[in-house]
């Protein structure tokens, strides 16, 4: 019996309904799924509860934070089979599904079946996915597919780049029509690899978003305008995080 793993909230996998607060649809109803397991380690990331387990050695900004440990990774996960996630999303009445993580491409196979169980419910489901980039999407997964919400990660993530920029895999979302791409952008170094990584790999401006790293609207306040100046510069889009300034840096909302 196919089995996903889900993040674990309260007890229950990570299933929620909200709005999505960044990139392409911004601002619209979604129902998020997220996904454990990630094949990065970013130093800033704020799902680490999806990867950063007991007894490895990456790095996150919270380890100076007083308390901060790293997670168990069996106390974090939920295993939950499609049908058991389909009947909750469902109670939802929303149509627009968001596939996060972690990093939901680790899981293609089963992503993939829990898609086609939806549809055969219902035609109208739309699909996103949020991803790092480093995966290439394969056939029954790519067909399924509504939008790629490709985020490659910079030097500023802590990874090396040999393990966060897969040429193969950037250059399939390059080409496809369904991908847009954000850029979590801290400091104005930062723009250097954007600019570099666009180059290399044909990206279209118009499907560049940049978004400010911050967990707090301060945070985030402090780089919007220089943000601003430069998507206007370079024909970008600008992206907040909504759910941010709305509900914090909070899990499940």
């Amino acid at each position: 019996m196919t089995r996903i793993k889900l993040a674990k909230l309260h007890g229950r996998p990570e299933i929620f309904h909200s709005i999505q607060g960044e990139g392409k649809n911004m601002g619209q109803p979604s129902v998020f799924i997220r996904t454990s397991l990630c094949n990065l380690h970013c130093i800033w990331c704020d799902t680490d509860y999806t990867w950063n387990w007991e007894n490895t050695r990456f790095k996150h900004n919270n380890d100076s934070r007083l308390g901060y440990k790293k997670f168990k990774m069996e106390e974090m996960i939920h295993e939950a089979t499609p049908q058991e996630i389909v009947g909750i999303v469902e109670k939802t009445h929303c149509r627009n599904i968001v596939l996060t993580g972690g990093e939901p491409m680790m899981q293609q196979k089963e992503l993939t079946e829990l898609m086609a169980m939806f549809h055969k419910n219902s035609g109208d489901y739309y699909f996103e996915v949020e991803t790092n980039g480093t995966l290439i999407p394969e056939d029954p997964f790519d067909s399924l597919i509504h939008q790629y919400n490709v985020s490659p990660k910079l030097s500023n993530s802590n990874n090396s780049r040999k393990l966060r920029e897969k040429p193969a895999a950037l250059s399939f979302f390059a080409r496809s029509a369904k991908s847009n791409f954000k850029f979590v952008i801290s400091e104005e170094k930062d723009l250097e690899e954007v600019l570099e990584i666009i180059k290399r790999y044909n990206i279209s401006p118009e499907t560049v978003y940049l978004m400010p790293e911050g967990i707090n609207p301060e945070q985030l306040k402090q780089r919007q305008v220089w943000l601003l100046e430069v998507c206007k510069k370079y024909n970008f889009k600008y992206t907040d995080r909504l759910h941010i300034r709305i509900f914090g840096d909070k899990r499940g909302v």
